[in-house]
């Protein structure tokens, strides 16, 4: 939805990524094609990226396609370990185009008017497990970070930037502490 935002509604996107952006592109009155020509190359996590889809995209976004990341996470976290992730799809289609992505996910303002929009000016905890996205986006809506150590965060890496205002082992621990709490 962060990254639909930053698209006119009428405009058409290229999209390399799952059905979820092209959910939100039609919801905002985006249509998703297939090639040229495009408005905007929509990069976001997919298990579906080949040299193909990087040749296309890098060629929409070198012909004057925006080049929009739903997010720049370099990793996504799995049981088996770390993949790559919609950051390097992003990198990927930036360099072989030449050109500079806008990033709509966290902690990039995109999302954070997204959220603001959708949660009001109350006080907020964002929860996460990666400092410079989740901790970055907590800092920029002014809300608390708990960081979760379930993912990319191990309690070895820590100290971390930014400072999380809580650590926890993962998501059913941090709410049992705050429910505890309360």
């Amino acid at each position: 939805a962060a990254a639909a935002s930053l698209l006119a509604p009428g405009s058409r996107a290229l999209v390399l990524g799952g059905a979820g952006i092209v959910e939100a592109l039609g919801a905002r009155g985006v249509e998703a094609v297939a090639g040229p020509p495009a408005d905007a190359v929509v990069v976001g996590f997919t298990r579906a990226f080949d040299y193909e889809a990087l040749r296309l995209a890098a060629d929409v976004a070198r012909a004057g396609a925006r080049l929009i990341g739903t997010n720049d996470d370099p990793t996504y976290p799995t049981p088996a370990g770390p993949v790559p992730g919609g950051g390097a799809l992003l990198a990927a289609v930036a360099v072989a185009a030449g050109v500079r992505p806008d990033v709509a996910g966290k902690p990039h303002a995109p999302m954070v008017a997204l959220a603001r929009s959708r949660a009001g000016d109350g006080p907020l905890t964002v929860v996460g497990d990666r400092p410079s996205t989740d901790g970055g986006f907590a800092r920029a809506l002014g809300a608390r970070f708990a960081l979760v150590l379930s993912g990319v965060t191990a309690a070895a890496d820590l100290p971390v930037e930014p400072d999380p205002d809580v650590v926890a082992a993962d998501l059913a621990a941090l709410v049992s502490a705050e429910v505890a709490q309360r």
